[in-house]
């Protein structure tokens, strides 16, 4: 499956964005996608995720209640709804797909066989 993120740009702090990332070669909905996010100098870190069965998602702590992550499988397209975006929100967003991914396992970035190209956010103060 090949992945193409888009959706990224400049906001001001407490706007939102929209990204997306669309999918080619395969169908979406047989994997469980995730997004991630690296900012300069620091480590890929886990976002969020949506389950391939059920559509059951997780949030890393810090986005909790201000992002939202949805799958439409007929477009096998993920979104991620962002919203109240803050400074630290600032990276490069990721999106990773994995077949049969546990759920102790999805924070994980090498557990993911599959990866877009990244979007840039950029949340001004």
């Amino acid at each position: 499956v090949q992945l193409q993120a888009s959706g990224g740009g400049l906001v001001q702090a407490w706007g939102s964005l929209r990204l997306s990332c669309a999918a080619s070669g395969s169908t979406l909905g047989m994997y469980t996608v995730a997004w991630f996010r690296q900012a300069p100098g620091k480590e890929r870190e886990f976002v969020a995720a949506i389950f391939r069965s059920g559509g059951n998602t997780y949030y890393a702590d810090s986005v909790k209640g201000r992002f939202t992550m949805s799958r439409d499988n007929a477009k096998s397209t993920v979104y991620l709804q962002m919203n109240s975006l803050k400074p630290e929100d600032t990276a490069v967003y990721y999106c990773a797909a994995a077949r049969g991914i546990i759920l102790s396992s999805i924070r994980g970035p090498s557990n993911y066989n599959y990866w877009g190209q990244g979007t840039q956010v950029t949340v001004s103060s």
